[in-house]
């Protein structure tokens, strides 16, 4: 079977780049290495372009102008708009107008990196060829409005060149001459914009493809501790799915969010403000309603035998759920309109109530937990 390229949709501005950029890192770069060797001043360089612009994606394209996770400072805006633009993945505009198309429409034709067209496709396929048709930029209106968005917007690629591969070489020519200006292009320039660029192509692909899904299974998107590892916290994409305008992506205390973090320290040094966060009771009742569900779907397995107690469990668990989600809608909308004025009124009262649920909730992890156990020693019976 012959393999056919769509010539005419192929986008040579873009693949030229990021094969180019590929090409060099993997042969140039170890080449210079060979012949001259690495200090720690390009080692640094390298790190704090790739932090610079890997933060600027995360914190700034992603979480703040995608999802509004939070507000901004026009410094921190500025700073994250300019190395941002550093990582050659777009301009802001462009970059938020996908991705916003991508968790509207994910899964899915209109999805922009749709997986289930394929791994290559959502990992770089589609930025190599043109989409057929080209989608329009009506869902970034907000963003027009922003004039540091518009600037960068059109003057994009003079930023990305000079900060992101000129400003790296003169720093190595003032450190090391010739040599050290040649290092700093090819380390700090195209060898870091290689490693961020699959760096978010990764979450893309791989995060649609390989890891856990604790929070819902209403599409690919899965939690990888792995990925997050390189991704600056993003890893965590079903969590990111399921609520995306949480400034988190790695909710749990433990996870590795190093965005998360960033944004909090921003936050007290009073450059960034409004922090949106999901409640620990709506993520748990998440995981929850999602733990039963996919152990439903074991217990239909034909492999495992009937169980009765897990079955009776999983009955009371689900009873237990619908009991405390209308539990909850109950407690909106009774203080949901309450005059702030006599709010102090019930503050006693719904604080309990509120702990009631809390235990339920706590009593229900439980059970799904014993539940789970039960499973895992029917399935080794079976």
């Amino acid at each position: 079977m012959k393999l056919r390229i769509p010539f005419d949709r192929i986008n040579w501005v873009n693949s030229s780049f990021l094969i180019g950029t590929a090409v060099v890192t993997c042969t140039a770069v170890p080449l210079y290495l060979w012949h001259y060797g690495v200090d720690l001043f390009q080692v640094a360089m390298f790190f704090l372009f790739f932090i610079a612009s890997g933060l600027s994606i995360t914190l700034g394209y992603h979480r703040l102008f995608s999802h509004m996770a939070f507000q901004a400072t026009w410094p921190v805006r500025l700073s994250t708009l300019i190395f941002g633009a550093t990582a050659f993945e777009n301009s802001a505009l462009a970059w938020v107008s996908d991705h916003r198309r991508h968790h509207k429409h994910v899964d899915h034709d209109d999805d922009p990196y749709d997986i289930s067209k394929g791994f290559f496709h959502a990992h770089i396929g589609w930025i190599l060829f043109k989409l057929n048709p080209v989608p329009p930029w009506d869902n970034v209106n907000d963003l027009r409005k922003d004039p540091l968005v518009m600037w960068q917007e059109r003057f994009y690629v003079p930023i990305a060149v000079g900060f992101g591969f000129v400003l790296p070489t003169l720093l190595g020519y003032w450190h090391g001459g010739a040599i050290g200006a040649l290092g700093g292009f090819l380390i700090a320039g195209v060898a870091r914009v290689t490693a961020v660029q699959h760096m978010t192509f990764f979450i893309n692909s791989l995060c649609h493809t390989v890891g856990s899904q604790p929070y819902s299974n209403k599409c690919s998107a899965r939690d990888s501790w792995l990925m997050a590892i390189f991704t600056f916290g993003e890893g965590y994409h079903n969590y990111h799915h399921e609520f995306q305008h949480d400034y988190r992506n790695g909710v749990k205390w433990w996870q590795w969010d190093p965005t998360k973090w960033t944004i909090w320290t921003l936050e007290k040094l009073r450059l960034v403000r409004g922090l949106r966060r999901v409640s620990d009771d709506k993520i748990l009742l998440a995981q929850l309603t999602d733990t039963r569900r996919r152990l439903g779907e074991q217990i239909a397995c034909p492999k495992i035998s009937a169980n009765a107690r897990l079955h009776a469990l999983l009955q009371a668990s689900d009873a237990k759920l619908h009991e405390l989600g209308q539990r909850w809608e109950a407690l909106k909308a009774e203080y949901a309109g309450k005059a702030s004025a006599l709010r102090s009124e019930y503050s006693d009262r719904a604080q309990a109530q509120f702990e009631e649920a809390r235990h339920a909730l706590e009593e229900m992890r439980r059970e799904v937990r014993q539940a789970t156990r039960l499973l895992k020693h029917a399935a080794a019976a079976a």
